[in-house]
């Protein structure tokens, strides 16, 4: 049996805030966006360039209080050429960045940046 992978669905409490997140400091783009009002919930699909995996942005209009991330959750992850660059930019864009981390033996080749909902998102530095 093949399996593709499809997306990741995570919630979020202000879509606009979201949307700006994963556009400027992902470069993620729309590619479905999907209203449902009398369900009261819209679904925005994000990619890349390359296609084939989507962020699915589920925005459920009535949530006061902002998600639980559970304890289980931890991080997506992309990949970039210029890890030193990117970083810097999404300090600029005023988003909490970690400082680069390493694995034990091995040199810095990642860090976290936190998108406005509290969700991790790993950047590695491409091989």
């Amino acid at each position: 049996m093949a399996v593709k992978m499809l997306h990741t669905c995570i919630r979020v409490k202000d879509l606009e805030k979201s949307l700006k997140f994963y556009r400027d400091a992902l470069g993620l783009v729309e590619t479905v966006r999907k209203d449902f009002p009398n369900n009261k919930f819209t679904l925005v699909y994000l990619s890349n360039e390359e296609g084939g995996y989507e962020i699915e942005l589920t925005y459920n209009y009535d949530q006061e209080k902002p998600y639980e991330i559970g304890n289980g959750f931890s991080h997506t992850a992309i990949g970039v050429d210029d890890l030193e660059g990117e970083r810097e930019k999404h300090k600029a864009l005023g988003y909490e960045v970690t400082d680069l981390k390493g694995l034990p033996g091995n040199r810095p080749n990642y860090y976290f940046v936190t998108d406005p909902d509290g969700y991790k998102v790993e950047v590695i530095r491409n091989k």
